[in-house]
């Protein structure tokens, strides 16, 4: 059974452009390094209420089994949040939800 290991990142409007290029071209490729996700997506969530600030997007990295999630975030996880709090601290609030597929369709 797959599993998504969603990210949800909320960025400053100032670096959202720089972060998104940043993701795409170091970050995710960080991450799919791991072997541990068959593919991901990219998603911008569209703000739903007037008074919401900067810009929010999904990562959703989809692997083969809560076992190979485990083995991410306990391996490589901490060392690739560190690395993007670094880079953009104070600059983005970050949620991390666990989704288990149980019907896909075409």
């Amino acid at each position: 059974m797959n599993v998504i290991y969603n990210v949800t990142v909320n960025v400053e409007e100032s670096v959202a452009n720089e972060w998104l290029a940043w993701m795409r071209q170091t970050h995710i490729p960080d991450v799919m390094r791991t072997g541990m996700f068959l593919d991901y997506k990219i998603l911008r969530i569209e703000a739903q209420q007037p008074e919401e600030t900067g810009q929010t997007f999904a990562i959703q990295y989809r692997c083969e089994s809560a076992t190979h999630l485990d083995l991410y975030q306990k391996k490589y996880a901490p060392a690739l949040q560190a690395d993007h709090q670094k880079r953009y601290a104070n600059k983005f609030v970050a949620f991390r939800t666990i989704l288990h597929v149980l019907d896909e369709g075409q």
